[in-house]
């Protein structure tokens, strides 16, 4: 029967994170989502509002004025996101 060294019960343990690395991979995670959160808000809207004006004025032969109406109602309802986000985060 082959000789194997006894090995101490810390070998066999998972090596302890330093609490500074597991905060600092907590922060740039929310930091990350929060990046993300933020570029929905911005995109969807303003991009949803000019090409449901680019569709409108397509339709009804109003260039440009569909377009502006949506790119301006796009652009208020991003603002209107965006601050209530910073409310939220603010709240946090």
């Amino acid at each position: 029967m082959p000789r194997e060294a006894k090995k101490s019960a810390s070998e066999h343990e998972t090596p302890q994170r330093d609490s500074s690395e597991v905060a600092s991979k907590q922060t740039a995670l929310l930091l990350f989502g929060t990046i993300a959160d933020t570029t929905w808000r911005m995109f969807v809207p303003s991009v949803g509002g000019a090409l449901l004006g680019v569709w409108a004025d397509n339709n009804f032969g109003t260039k440009p004025w569909f377009t502006v109406a949506g790119v301006t109602v796009g652009l208020a309802v991003v603002v209107g996101l965006v601050w209530l986000q910073i409310k939220a985060t603010r709240r946090d």
